[in-house]
Formats: C-alpha cells, structure tokens, sequence
C-alpha cells in the first residue's frame, strides 16, 4: 500500500524523463507515494535533435521521448494538462479548465520560453516554431532571419541551409560577435551575417535566449532576472523544502549555469536521489555540477564542432558522427524492453472490461432478462423518462479525463435513444490508499464527470463512494472505478435498436479502433499520436449529434451506440428477431482511428477481441460485407469501444442530408433479404 503523500513532477523535460526511466528499470528506487506526472503534450522533444529535425534529417517521433508510455512503466499516473499557475503556500498547482492539484512534493522541470519580442517567431515554445518552419516555402524570394548569434541561433541557421538549400538565409549577430572562423562558415554556407541594427520586414525566429514560463514569476518562489527558479545545490527551491527545481526553468544560486539541455540531462540523476530521499525523510545530497560541459553542435553539412568554453574543434565528420551515436543512444535508452513470447497479456480497460456477450446472455436468460436488448429503459408508467447505467475501471491514470470518459461512455446509451442527459448519479470506488490520497482521486474524478454533465446542462444529484478491498495499483490512479446512472428524457418515442427497415442507410459519427490502440499502449505498440488523437475524439461529447438530427428525426429509425461488443456484435442486436432483413457494409467506408488498423496487422488485439469475434457469424448470414475483407478490417468489425460511435439507421434522403455536415459517414445499407 502506498505511504501518504502526493508527489507531482510538474513538467515533461529532460530531467523528469530520465527520473521516471530510472524508476521504470529500478522500480525498487521509486518512491512510495502516489506520484503524477502534469505535462501539456504527451510526448517531449529531446532538444539535441531539435536541429537535426529542423534540418530535416530527423522525423518527430526519433527525438519524441512517450511521457505516457514511460509513466505507464514507472507506474507514475500521468495527466496531460497546461499548468497555468502555482500556490506554493497551499501546496497548489493550477492547471488549465481543471480542479487545482494538491500536492505533498512538487518537482519543476517546466522548461522555458524565448524571451519576448516583436521582431518573430520565438522559437521556444518548440511546437510553435516547429509549425511555424513547417508553414515557410523553400522556394520562398523573401530571406529568412535568425535572430541570435549564439550556440543556438547557429545551429538552427545552418540546420535551415540544410533544409532549405537555396533560399536566402540571414543571422542576426551583436556586432563583432562572430569570430572570423565562424564568419568563414556561414560564409561558406551562404547565410547572410547582419548587425541588430539591420532592417528587416520578412520572417523572423528569435533565437535570443530564454527565460522561465511566465506563470513562475508570479508564484512566490525565488527567482532571478530571467524567471528562473533559484535552488540550492540539492535542487530544492530556495526557502521551500518540498519542492524541487531542473532544467532550464531553474539555477543552483551557488553554481549558476546558462539554460541548456546539457545541465537538464545531467542533473537527472541528483534530482532522482533527492526526490527519493525526500519522499522517505532521508537527507538529500547536495551537487556540484561541473564548471563546463562538452557541446556538439551540427553544420549544414555532415560535420560538427566539439565546444568546450572557449575552446572549439571542428567542423568535423568525425565529431557528426559522434554526436549522433550519442543522440540515438540517448533516445533508445527511452524504448520499453521487448516483452518476452510467453508473457499474458495485460487485461484490457474501459468498455474492454466487460463480461462476454456468450455468458452475459446466457446469464440473463436463466433469470428471465433475455430478450431484444436496448440501451436505455423507458421508465415504468412514463412515455418521456428513461435511464441507463454503464461504467467499467479506470481507462487512463488520468483520474479528471477518466471520469470525463466514463460519463461521455454512460451517456451514450441515452444519445443513442435520442434523449437528453437531464441528471446522473455516480457510484466511484477508491483504492486503499490513505486518505487524503483518495479525496485528491475524488475531487478530480467528480470534477471530470461535472465537466461532461455541465456541458449538457445536467446534474450529478448524488452517488456513493466505496474502498476496494484489493491491493492498489500502480499508479494507484488505475485503482479507480465509477459506474454511472444516468437519466433523460425525451418528448418523442424514444430510437431503439430494433426499428430497422429496407432501404436505411446505415450511418456511422465517429471512427473505430480505441480497444487495440488501448491494447497496444499497454505493450508499447501504440504511437503516442495516434492515442493523443483517439482520446481527443474520445473526450468530445457527442450530445450536439442530437441537435443535428433533429431536422430529420421522424426519418431516423434505429439507433444504438457501438461500445464494447464492437460494431459487429452490436449491429446483431439491431438484426436480433429480423430475419427478412440484410445488411450491406462497405468495408473501405468504415472509419477507424490512425494506427488501428497497423496495430491488427501486427497482431495486436484487446484481451475481449476473441470472444467478440463469435460475431463474425453473421458475415455468414444477414451481414455482408461488399469487398473481400482483409483480417484488420475483420478485427476491426469486433474491436471493443470505449466512448465509440453512434451507429444510425435512417432513409435514404436523411442520409444525404447528415452526411453534407458533420461527422456522419455511410458504411452501409439495409435491404430484404429476398429483395
């Protein structure tokens, strides 16, 4: 069980990511609290790849460091969320459209920004840069100016003549700042070397320094000139004894050191000493970082300086060469372990949990339940109510986007029935964890539920809260299960799942695919993007469909939300009890999420995929399938869904006017079976 205590790493940089890799491959070093992670992207740039990748011999995902993956390792929760402020007296962090997170130890390693201007395109954030470069032309007439003479501005100058070869290119330099051997370079290379007094009316990238993110000025702590966190040689802030700061955000007050991805790398290991020291009330070990560290910096060609203070070497091939063995080994450090052939796969979350179809339905048959399944129920003596109830365990460690998920997932059934979600009730069991521990797991889970039901103008009118009896988890996040009562109503007879008729297009809202790309995560298979992209189509409610339709409700049929028994399993409980019916789907047509159908090609499947596939029975019957289908296509058919799509039957003219606007997508038709 975990000791008490809340620790959050504030911040994706160089040195949270190799704290949580020591952890990942030592577990026995990882402390005992419960400990987060908070960065505003899942992934985080290794900056001694930056160039490389502005040059265009990287593509994104070889210096992506999987923050998501690497806390999944170290058993770390991790919430993808932009930190807009800290309260250091109530031991706070704010976070953008989310509850406050408290915490007992707070880790800073948030980066920084280019120093504001008006002249350009900072180039810190990277993101922003990044598309900004992506956005310019090579063939571009008006010049491209780096403002920055420094080792960075430099290195982005002649990674950009490598990218662009024969547009023009300035740098931007204090005057007499070059030496003439670096002036020969640029020389050599074509880049145009101009003073900060030189005018200049095209694009620009600022490349002058940075400082701290804004929102640490105006916390309280310590800082200096350039907002950064001042420490002492343990890493901790000034003044504040549990909390610790790295990286380009901060600065040991007695051994100061200029911002660089150099002093974040090294200081990795000290701030993982210190963190777990700290979480046990041991003493911490102060360090003395070096007086210099050793710099390799690219040129436009395949060469490279070895910097060194004041002394340089190079340009050389040897010295490329040299720095990208180092950084291609820096990265591989990162690659989760290759699972051995005999291991159990990890049982699948969300909807994916659920009981199989076979022994649910037979289940229900002993007691007398069995009939034509629907997805909410009419309440007894009332033509306008109805209510639903789904849940399953926590999906992501995330425990705000977690709830989110669950009342958009218990929800569906409603939207699926045309209803408007009125009110809910929430029943959330906690790990054993202590308790203030499971009141921060509360206050964001409730918190993520409210945000689905405010959007719609309902109400979470009460609940109940229970402690697991089994062993939490880790992170202890995963330990977390809501199910959700959710009530609606609706002035018109409610869509159910057996209207069907000849002649209605089946239409689909949303793509396929979120059980294998949750499958895959859990064995490193999944691209970071590709489940960045899935949660946000997962996180978006799709109550607005309900206004949509509207226009064209008298021609919409059936309907039902595709969930855990996949858009096979749930398409046969339309057909259930319709045998004059037959279904044609096109294949190419139905939309699944990017890296689905990679992952079914590679053999990737969720633990619940084999007993849906028992649906693939009707390809032999009323389902046909218009092509011959490949094996991802047919595992995508029989793909669990968390948060899925609604799948809707309507005419023929209705359909061509929903699938003009929106999401709707036409995947197939139904017609008699003998017609």
């Amino acid at each position: 069980m975990s000791t008490g205590g809340l620790l959050v790493l504030a911040g994706g940089g160089h040195s949270h990511a190799l704290v949580l890799k020591r952890w990942a491959m030592q577990p026995e070093q990882r402390p005992k609290q419960n400990i987060v992670l908070v960065n505003r992207t899942s992934t985080a740039l290794y900056s001694g790849m930056v160039p490389g990748l502005i040059a265009g011999i990287y593509s994104p995902n070889e210096l992506a460091i999987d923050l998501r993956q690497l806390c999944d390792r170290a058993g770390v929760a991790f919430l993808r969320a932009e930190i807009t402020g800290l309260t250091p007296q109530q031991n706070c962090l704010r976070l953008r459209d989310r509850p406050e997170l408290h915490f007992d130890w707070l880790s800073l390693d948030v980066g920084a920004v280019s120093r504001p201007s008006a002249m350009g395109i900072p180039i810190k954030p990277l993101e922003a840069s990044l598309a900004f470069l992506k956005s310019e032309e090579a063939n571009d007439p008006r010049p491209l100016r780096v403002i920055g003479a420094g080792a960075a501005g430099l290195e982005v100058v002649l990674a950009l003549r490598r990218r662009w070869p024969q547009r023009a290119l300035q740098l931007q330099q204090r005057s007499g700042q070059l030496d003439p051997a670096l002036q020969q370079v640029l020389q050599q290379a074509r880049i145009a070397l101009v003073n900060d007094d030189s005018h200049h009316s095209g694009p620009s990238l600022i490349c002058t320094g940075s400082q701290g993110p804004a929102w640490l000025a105006t916390s309280g702590l310590p800082v200096d000139p350039d907002s950064r966190i001042r420490t002492d040689r343990c890493l901790r802030v000034e003044g504040h004894p549990s909390l610790f700061a790295s990286g380009d955000c901060a600065v040991i007050s007695a051994a100061p050191r200029p911002a660089s991805g150099v002093w974040a790398v090294r200081a990795g290991r000290p701030l993982a000493t210190n963190l777990e020291a700290a979480c046990q009330g041991q003493p911490l070990r102060p360090w003395q970082p070096q007086r210099e560290a050793l710099q390799l910096i690219g040129s436009h060609e395949d060469a490279a300086w070895a910097r060194w203070g004041s002394w340089r070497l190079g340009p050389s091939p040897l010295i490329w060469r040299l720095k990208q063995r180092i950084d291609r080994a820096f990265m591989a450090g990162f690659q989760r372990p290759p699972t051995m052939p005999d291991a159990a796969p990890m049982a699948c979350r969300g909807c994916a949990a659920k009981l199989p179809a076979q022994p649910l339905g037979a289940a229900l048959e002993r007691v007398g339940l069995g009939g034509q399944p629907e997805d909410a129920a009419l309440l007894p003596g009332n033509q306008e109510l109805l209510q639903s109830m789904d849940g399953f365990p926590a999906l992501v460690s995330d425990p705000w986007l977690n709830g989110r998920l669950t009342a958009l997932h218990a929800c569906s059934d409603l939207w699926a029935c045309g209803a408007e979600v009125s009110s809910a009730m929430a029943t959330i069991t906690l790990p054993m964890i202590p308790a203030n521990d499971q009141q921060e797991l509360l206050v964001q889970t409730l918190a993520g539920i409210r945000s689905v039901l405010d959007e719609q103008g309902a109400e979470l009118i009460g609940g109940h809260t229970m402690e697991s009896r089994s062993a939490a988890p880790l992170p202890a996040s995963l330990g977390v299960q809501v199910t959700l009562t959710v009530n609606g109503s609706s002035s018109k007879p409610p869509w159910l799942k057996s209207g069907l008729r000849p002649g209605d297009a089946l239409l689909i809202s949303r793509p396929l695919g979120t059980g294998v790309l949750f499958a895959g995560a859990m064995s490193g298979a999944t691209k970071a993007p590709d489940l960045d992209a899935a949660l946000r189509g997962m996180a978006c409610s799709q109550h607005t469909l309900l206004q949509q339709v509207e226009p064209v409700r008298k021609d919409i049929h059936a309907c039902t939300d595709i969930t855990g028994f996949g858009l096979l399993g749930h398409l046969g409980e339309m057909l259930q009890n319709k045998p004059g019916l037959t279904i044609h789907l096109d294949g190419p047509a139905i939309p699944a999420y990017a890296g689905a159908l990679e992952l079914f090609e590679r053999g990737v499947s969720s633990t619940l995929a084999p007993s849906n596939r028992t649906a693939w029975r009707w390809l032999e019957g009323p389902v046909q399938l218009e092509q011959h289908p490949s094996a991802a296509l047919l595992e995508l058919l029989v793909d669990p869904q968390t948060c899925g799509p609604l799948l809707l039957a309507c005419s023929s003219e209705a359909a061509a006017q929903l699938t003009q606007n929106g999401p709707w997508l036409q995947i197939g038709s139904a017609a008699a079976a003998h017609g």
